[in-house]
């Protein structure tokens, strides 16, 4: 079963939030009738409509589980780590269901019965979760995976998913070496290749083989792989491996071939058009909702820096297929920050900063004039994150494929914002690259929308600003 959730991840996706949907609306139902329990007459003068609030509160609750990354497949925590940041997103889906009932009194519901479901609803949430995760941790529910290589290609299986968390979604029976292999896996680790590789498979039950061999000409037993897909087994590259199991692509392997013969990278006419329109609602809400905001940051740099001097800042950046685009921020850096003309990366303690615009940073508010930018499309909602030309040039020298990331608008949302903190440095972009290039690859619009969600905890908890 867990084999066909990993396989169909919108699946397994859409399968876990209608249980959850499912168990928090009948949370606000169970908490009407336990609010009511003495009064049957008072319990049918608030009934009504109570399904549609129920799965409004259950909508926003879930919403809140979501902006904390709640329904990300990549995620590793523990279950303390995840009970915490379900108790988080709790509150704060409370705190957006009493705001709302102020917007909308007609589903108001009464404070007894809203904090009473949402302790229930907690509850049921967390037991799901916690049997979920238990289930997952069944061994003989998990796929099982052999690793064809004990070479530096395999080692890097071995050295990069050491914790249990980075295996939970499957169970690394071992590896086989191939012929005139270097060993470079630990002895307990090793299988021995006494048998043919179908009947090693049968013997071992394997579910999935990664072919991790550092040469492969001339040393697969392609004989035996044939066999062994034909009776069912999944032939997996390492490439693929790597990017499904941690979200990111591995550049240390990345090969030509991969990238031209793998899935993704594709953008339809329909794909675009989806994506356009995400991009045009979303920057118009997200303007109508902060507009007063980005009139008192505006104020607040014309108090702080004095008449005369620019609230907004244009920086030239490269967009999609490597066009350049003027970029607009409020400014958060004193005017003569770059005086030579020199391009240089924000330092931790920059002391380029103003006061004003530490606080913008931390609170993302400088990136909010890039909405026009997302209606100008020059930008999109969710996208890599744009960089200057300066470094792009400097950047695509040093790191193989960097210019791949350019085959989609940048955006103001990321993939890589979300997985990897601020980087400043070209090691850090490297380690970006990986996380674009995912996204890159597999980005559809509820990937958008999680990522969109996601980043409402990276503003919240100051995650990655300079």
């Amino acid at each position: 079963m867990l084999r066909f959730l990993r396989r169909q991840t919108v699946r397994w996706l859409l399968l876990f939030g209608v249980i959850e949907l499912l168990l928090l609306a009948s949370s606000l139902h169970l908490a009407m009738r336990l609010r009511y329990l003495r009064n049957a007459d008072e319990l049918m003068d608030v009934s009504h409509h109570l399904l549609l609030r129920s799965f409004i509160f259950a909508s926003v609750i879930m919403l809140g589980i979501a902006a904390f990354g709640g329904y990300r497949q990549h995620l590793r925590t523990t279950w303390q780590g995840a009970v915490a940041r379900q108790a988080v997103a709790f509150v704060i889906g409370g705190l957006l269901l009493v705001v709302g009932y102020y917007a909308v009194p007609q589903a108001y519901v009464g404070r007894g019965v809203l904090g009473i479901a949402l302790a229930i609803g907690f509850l049921a949430v967390m037991v799901f979760r916690l049997l979920f995760m238990r289930m997952v941790e069944i061994e003989s529910l998990k796929p099982r995976v052999l690793i064809l290589g004990t070479g530096q290609r395999a080692a890097q299986i071995h050295n990069r998913m050491r914790r249990r968390t980075d295996r939970r979604g499957f169970t690394l029976v071992g590896y086989v070496p191939c012929a005139n292999e270097e060993i470079a896996i630990p002895d307990e680790k090793l299988l021995p290749m006494n048998v043919p590789l179908p009947v090693l498979a049968r013997r071992e039950r394997i579910d999935e083989i990664v072919v991790a061999v550092d040469d492969r000409r001339g040393r697969l037993p392609m004989d035996g792989l044939l066999e062994c897909r034909q009776a069912g087994v999944t032939i997996t590259d390492l490439t693929t491996f790597f990017e499904r199991e941690s979200g990111r692509v591995q550049l240390l392997w990345l090969e030509p071939s991969w990238l031209v013969f793998s899935r993704g990278f594709h953008l339809t006419p329909v794909h675009r058009l989806a994506k356009r329109c995400f991009d045009v609602g979303a920057a118009l809400l997200l303007l109508l909702l902060c507009w007063p905001l980005m009139l008192m940051v505006a104020l607040a740099i014309r108090l702080e820096s004095g008449p005369g001097q620019p609230i907004l800042y244009r920086q030239e950046r490269v967009g999609e297929n490597g066009r350049t685009f003027w970029l607009l921020k409020f400014r958060s850096m004193r005017t003569d920050a770059e005086r030579d003309g020199v391009a240089r990366w924000a330092s931790k303690h920059d002391d380029r900063v103003t006061r004003v615009g530490r606080i913008c940073r931390k609170l993302r508010f400088d990136e909010l004039p890039q909405l026009w930018n997302v209606l100008k499309s020059d930008m999109s909602i969710v996208g890599p994150r744009p960089e200057r030309p300066q470094f792009v040039a400097d950047l695509a020298t040093k790191i193989p494929y960097y210019s791949l990331r350019h085959c989609l608008k940048p955006g103001l949302a990321g993939w890589a914002q979300l997985s990897y903190p601020y980087g400043a440095s070209e090691e850090d972009a490297a380690e970006k690259l990986k996380y674009d290039l995912f996204y890159v690859k597999n980005h559809n619009l509820l990937f958008d929308m999680l990522i969109l969600i996601e980043t409402a905890e990276v503003v919240l908890f100051n995650r990655g600003a300079r």
